[in-house]
């Protein structure tokens, strides 16, 4: 093993042994290279003041290299924030700025011990991170039976892991903490799980409340006490959007310094909450009382980066940190998220209006893009193919009987006619099937 390697781990161990028992065995081999290019560039940076030839970029007048056509189009920004490489961790300032929101959003974490978040290429690969740190063949990684679909492939076909689902809800329609519990407790013979906790939830628009999410923690923490060391993950790539009386802060708040054998890890980022969809800038988080073991696991996590895609992109990542910065900002997101929240209540006034009759019911939504539809009388992928087909109308079909619905990307007044056209559509269905 690589001596930068098994100098991380064995101040992981010293640290915190449960956090060292969760990595994989790719965790455990990874490591940033101290002595290398970055390293060497970076010592050139602040010393070579006459010639700097080291860094695999171009200059021309003191400036990077670069084509009038392209920076005509962003002329409020200077060069260097677009065209030099962002570090590996990513944009130091954006970093930076990123922390105090997340604080701000979150009074929680005011007093609590955290890292500074690390850029990823977007929530997916923050994920990615986190199956390549923590996931080996066999170990659970455990998820509502309503997910999201990139989970599988990120830490089952990827990394080998076995998903463990449990129902989303209870008989009560709200969140399922009993079977999170009896998820999790299976998993004592392991005595290694993975707690993917995303809310709002896609594809439902669920998030617990307050009580609920006590709850979640309380099943964590007994899990933690009964031996089980458990990599507790927050994909909260909705986060801000709570339309009702849910939770508004993240769990990762209530699950730093939960328990010793708890790491708490927050994905995030701009994609969703500030709808930069393409600009593809997320951010990862570890939290422990041990500064030294946070060191470690951002090495680990520059290791991965620096062997994936060695760095994000600068220009999306100026972009973000000029937004979040701008006295503008607060005023422009509340004004997306009153657009939000009015379709969300506009489509939930639809279906308690009694108009659809008896042929579906609604999972609970209360935050986020999308709604899930139970359909009653006609199957949920003949329904969607009908509706694309006849209709010209896109839904995403779930399993037999669930149609997802993101109400995001539907103006207000649009509403009634898209949740008619369904309606029409599964009676379509539901009278062919019949032989009506």
């Amino acid at each position: 093993m690589n001596p930068l390697a098994q100098q991380l781990n064995d101040t992981i161990e010293r640290e915190n042994a449960n956090v060292y028992a969760v990595l994989s065995g790719l965790g455990k081999a990874i490591y940033f290279p101290k002595v290398g290019i970055l390293s060497q560039s970076a010592e050139a940076k602040a010393k070579a003041k006459k010639f700097n030839a080291t860094i695999g970029i171009a200059l021309e007048n003191g400036q990077p290299m670069h084509l009038k056509v392209i920076q005509d189009t962003l002329s409020a920004y200077e060069p260097k924030d677009l065209y030099e490489y962002a570090p590996p961790a990513g944009k130091p300032e954006l970093r930076t700025a990123w922390r105090a929101k997340m604080i701000e959003e979150n009074p929680s974490l005011e007093s609590k011990s955290f890292g500074n978040p690390i850029v990823t290429n977007a929530l997916t690969h923050g994920l990615s991170i986190v199956a390549d740190l923590f996931a080996d063949t066999g170990d659970a990684v455990i998820i509502p039976n309503k997910n999201w679909e990139n989970y599988e492939l990120t830490f089952g076909i990827r990394r080998g892991a076995e998903m463990v689902e449990y129902p989303l809800y209870n008989e009560a329609n709200r969140f399922n903490s009993a079977g999170l519990r009896e998820a999790l407790l299976a998993q004592k013979g392991k005595g290694k799980a993975i707690v993917l906790l995303n809310f709002p939830n896609n594809p439902t628009g669920y998030t617990p409340g307050p009580q609920e999410g006590d709850e979640i923690v309380a099943v964590i923490k007994e899990a933690a006490e009964a031996g089980i060391n458990v990599v507790a993950v927050t994909d909260d790539a909705y986060f801000g959007l709570f339309f009702e009386d849910s939770m508004h802060e993240s769990l990762f708040g209530k699950l730093v310094d939960l328990h010793p054998r708890v790491l708490a890890v927050k994905i995030d980022g701009a994609t969703k909450e500030e709808y930069v969809w393409g600009f593809r800038v997320g951010f990862i988080t570890y939290a422990s009382p041990s500064a030294d073991l946070l060191s470690a696991l951002e090495q680990k996590t520059l290791g991965i980066i620096r062997a994936t895609i060695s760095s994000g992109p600068h220009p999306s990542q100026t972009f973000v940190l000029r937004g979040i910065k701008s006295p503008e900002f607060t005023a422009q997101k509340e004004e997306k998220y009153t657009i939000m929240k009015r379709r969300a209540n506009r489509v939930k006034q639809l279906l308690d209006s009694g108009r659809y009759g008896d042929i579906w019911e609604y999972y609970p939504f209360n935050s986020g893009y999308f709604m899930c539809l139970k359909l009653k009388t006609a199957d949920a992928e003949t329904v969607r193919t009908h509706l694309l087909n006849t209709y010209g109308i896109g839904t995403i079909a779930l399993g037999e009987t669930d149609l997802r619905v993101a109400f995001s990307c539907i103006e207000e007044l649009n509403l009634e006619e898209l949740f008619d056209s369904i309606y029409r559509a599964v009676q379509d269905v539901s009278s062919a099937k019949s032989g009506v």
